[in-house]
Order: structure tokens, then C-alpha cells, then sequence
């Protein structure tokens, strides 16, 4: 499945597809998510709250 169709998936409320989008963008989450060689939970969970937000606001233009 393609990204846009992804996107539209998850704009709709497909958990499934939203799930996919978190689990694409994991590493990157996990990478900005490191403080002081050291993972911290609570921001890693701060930015899939971002990412669920962004999600639901962007447009998706044809």
C-alpha cells in the first residue's frame, strides 16, 4: 500500500494503518527520543502524540 493511501487510511481512523505510519516512523521517534545516550519513555511518547496530531491535520490535496 502506498503512503498517501496510508495516510488517507489513518486520516479515516484505520488503527491498523496509523499503526503503520507510528511503526515507519519508529526509528526516527527512538533516535530524537535518546537523552544523554539513555531512551526516555515519556518523550518518545510526547512525539507519537506529534506524529498522531500531524496525522489528523494534514491535508491531503489531489
Amino acid at each position: 500500500m502506498g503512503f498517501e493511501i496510508l495516510l488517507i487510511q489513518a486520516k479515516k481512523g484505520n488503527e491498523t494503518a496509523v499503526m503503520e505510519i507510528v511503526e515507519m516512523y519508529k526509528p526516527l521517534l527512538v533516535k530524537n527520543a535518546i537523552v544523554g545516550g539513555v531512551l526516555d519513555e515519556d518523550l518518545y511518547q510526547e512525539l507519537v502524540k506529534v506524529l498522531l496530531s500531524c496525522i489528523k491535520q494534514y491535508r491531503v490535496i489531489k
